[in-house]
């Protein structure tokens, strides 16, 4: 999942629909984890469980366990699984950084935006591999940088005013930006033959301009900026917002350029 925050306040109860903003990256992820039928799959970071269901559904001798921090999303993951009449799925609220994964189980490891938010990856990426056959694959996507995300820059421009801050080396949604970084903390967590390869795939927000400023909105990412306006700088600041939604708007909705890192490595 790639997770920005979802809001805290009244729309506390709306969930972002990662599914929909990640939906050509999902299938970038399906063509790389190549499920087999007897395969059990570790799915980090869940999120509604799309990636994990779709694993379940061809992992026919086997099963898919999704894991994600945020009882809401599991929450929800176990009830579309359920709606879907999947017997081999199951979903655990956990942080996988700890959680006790049974040793040498899983025979492929897979996260869409889950691994960036381990405070100690290392420990995190340790912790998984465990879990992992010796030889089992773990396949990953992670953003690249921050200024690689047209999303980001048009996001907050049209909110503040101005460029975002350069984030904190190893901090947030972009940790694992940097392949060095990533390699490092792979081979000190066990694994080999790690391969980083750029992906660049648009993110969609929604079918039109207003929807997509309500996408937007749930994502504490905006809330937080638009928290520290008084109330007639966030009528404008949301204005900006609509316009530049606007600006991205297609007939296929709205979407902006992304770029991430496609990461394989074995256990």
């Amino acid at each position: 999942m790639v997770d920005r925050g979802n809001r805290v306040g009244p729309d506390s109860n709306r969930v972002f629909d990662y599914d929909a903003e990640l939906r050509h990256y999902h299938q970038r992820l399906r063509d790389a984890i190549d499920v087999a039928p007897d395969d059990n799959v570790l799915d980090i970071g869940c999120g509604a469980g799309q990636t994990t269901r779709d694993a379940a559904r061809l992992a026919i001798r086997g099963s898919a366990l999704g894991v994600d921090a945020s009882s809401v999303m599991v929450a929800r993951a176990r009830r579309l699984g359920a709606a879907e009449g999947l017997h081999n799925v199951r979903f655990e609220q956990a942080d996988a950084q700890v959680h006790p994964f049974p040793p040498a189980h899983f025979t492929l490891g897979i996260s869409r935006f889950g691994t960036m938010f381990f405070a100690d990856p290392v420990e995190a990426l340790t912790n998984i591999g465990r879990s992992l056959l010796p030889g089992a694959r773990l396949v990953q996507l992670v953003w690249q940088d921050s200024s690689r995300q047209e999303w980001v820059a048009a996001i907050h421009r049209a909110l503040v005013g101005g460029d975002p801050p350069v984030p904190i080396a190893g901090d947030g949604p972009f940790s694992l930006a940097d392949p060095a970084t990533v390699n490092g903390i792979l081979t000190t967590a066990g694994f080999t033959d790690v391969r980083i390869t750029d992906v660049c795939e648009p993110v969609y927000y929604g079918a039109d301009p207003d929807a997509a400023v309500d996408a937007v909105l749930v994502l504490r990412m905006a809330s937080d900026l638009l928290a520290q306006l008084d109330a007639d700088e966030a009528e404008r600041a949301l204005e900006r917002l609509r316009l530049v939604m606007a600006a991205h708007s297609t007939t296929g909705g709205v979407w902006f350029d992304s770029r991430a890192w496609l990461i394989t490595a074995r256990r």
